[in-house]
């Protein structure tokens, strides 16, 4: 996050996402804010608390999206949820606590792989070690005791008794190494683990009782081993990543994991619209304001317990996104909505988007389809005219029917490309122009019948 300003971060979101610029603004803001509360005096940096947002749009126009495309961007932890999931606690259904957990869950394996990679080289230069003990025959040679420190002492798992047994260890070390031993068998104790399937049946923390009682069920039972015969090169990646696993420091790994969900966690609550209760209601409003006044400690900020340690919430950012078709901003509980402070609305998408979505971003969806089809040898040219003409229907058959943004080029293009995408492996034509008239041809009779293009479009 160091290197990258906010005009920066925006220009990489122009990349992937048409418009919305308000929105892109305010993401870089509030993301480029994380870097700065880090530089401020400790003593300053525990008053500052993110600026939350509520992204404002009609479906399809970029929310998610934007979101998902900033989780690639930075190295933050993220994690998306839909608000709808959740339920009140101490009703069936999921917890608001579980999103912190499932945050924290990610980000730590995240760096475990990380640190797996980083010690790859030295769990593979084991792994050989063990191959050779397992190619070798039994006679002549004496095994030392395991690795016990193989993170601080050079490994040498196995001592010779005479130069031959050494010449004949490096002569099957070259052999391994060029391949020449990969369709041997060998015979490899694997650990496997049953887990008890046990249900758990509680009405407070039911996840975190379950996720702990697993825990320790699994932690009683004895690690059971089986006999496998497996190829050389299966038993390396095998061997490999066992001993990489072996080399990762779990603790530091955790310590840092809680670390960067702490300082720079990032969630992203979708359809926040659907937990906003309606006035004139009666009885338990278990998955709307119940879940309301839940999400309300975690956003202002709590100590959330999860299975690696207590996880604080004061510093994660949350972005919540909304259709709010049926309701507003403001039928969110007053508390809830002083938590998000920036509001954005993102702008409904016309033809001239959609023009721009199909042919400027990196992942354009003509580029999409014409890569697809190249794969079977066809060639595939879309004119200009036909493209702003697939705009065009787009943007009418969203006006006529219901609204869902760009999402409506993707079942348009399906549709105007059926034929093509049956066909591709048996044309003897491998060079297509899609022009206007073939737009016209495929989509005329039901784009003009308008019930028919509710059920297709």
């Amino acid at each position: 996050m160091s290197s990258l300003k906010p005009n920066e971060i925006v220009q990489k979101l122009d990349e992937y996402i048409i418009g919305q610029h308000k929105a892109k603004r305010s993401v870089a803001i509030a993301l480029r804010n994380r870097w700065r509360r880090q530089q401020v005096p400790k003593d300053l940096r525990d008053e500052i608390t993110p600026k939350n947002i509520i992204l404002i749009g009609p479906t399809g126009v970029g929310k998610t999206e934007i979101a998902r495309r900033l989780s690639n961007l930075t190295d933050s932890p993220f994690y998306k949820v839909e608000a709808s999931k959740f339920t009140e606690v101490g009703y069936v259904g999921r917890d608001v606590e579980s999103m912190v957990r499932d945050l924290l869950e990610i980000t730590v394996n995240t760096l475990k792989s990380k640190e797996q990679e980083a010690v790859k080289e030295k769990g593979c230069q084991i792994a050989e070690e063990r191959m050779l003990d397992l190619l070798l025959p039994k006679g002549g040679m004496q095994q030392t005791s395991k690795h016990e420190d193989a993170k601080e002492t050079p490994f040498e798992l196995v001592t010779h008794d005479s130069d031959e047994s050494s010449s004949t260890r490096e002569k099957l070390r070259k052999m391994l190494r060029q391949g020449k031993l990969d369709n041997r068998f060998v015979d490899l104790d694997v650990s496997e683990q049953s887990m008890p399937m046990v249900e758990i049946f509680s009405n407070v923390g039911m996840e975190e009782m379950g996720i702990n009682f697993k825990d320790m069920i699994g932690g009683l039972l004895p690690k059971s081993k089986k006999r496998r015969k497996v190829k050389v090169p299966e038993a390396m990646e095998m061997l490999a990543a066992e001993e990489a696993q072996n080399l990762v420091d779990m603790d530091k790994v955790v310590k840092e994991a809680i670390k960067k969900v702490e300082q720079s966690g990032i969630i992203f609550l979708d359809e926040i619209d659907k937990i906003a209760g309606k006035n004139g209601t009666h009885g338990p409003d278990v998955s709307r304001e119940g879940v309301q006044r839940d999400l309300l400690p975690i956003i202002e900020g709590s100590t959330v317990t999860t299975k690696y340690g207590p996880a604080k919430t004061d510093n994660i950012l949350f972005i919540a996104s909304g259709a709010f078709h049926t309701v507003k901003p403001s039928d969110l509980i007053p508390e809830l909505q002083g938590r998000f402070p920036i509001r954005v609305e993102l702008d409904a998408l016309g033809k001239k988007e959609f023009v721009r979505i199909l042919t400027e971003p990196k992942n354009a969806l003509i580029l999409q389809y014409i890569a697809l089809l190249k794969t079977e040898g066809v060639d595939v040219l879309f004119e200009d005219e036909a493209v702003e003409d697939i705009a065009r229907i787009a943007e009418e058959v969203n006006n006529l029917t219901e609204n869902i943004g760009a999402r409506r080029l993707h079942t348009i293009m399906e549709f105007l490309l059926e034929d093509i995408l049956f066909n591709a492996p048996d044309m003897q034509e491998k060079k297509i122009d899609i022009d206007r008239k073939y737009v016209e041809d495929k989509l005329k009779d039901i784009k003009d019948d308008e019930d028919l293009s509710r059920y297709i479009l």
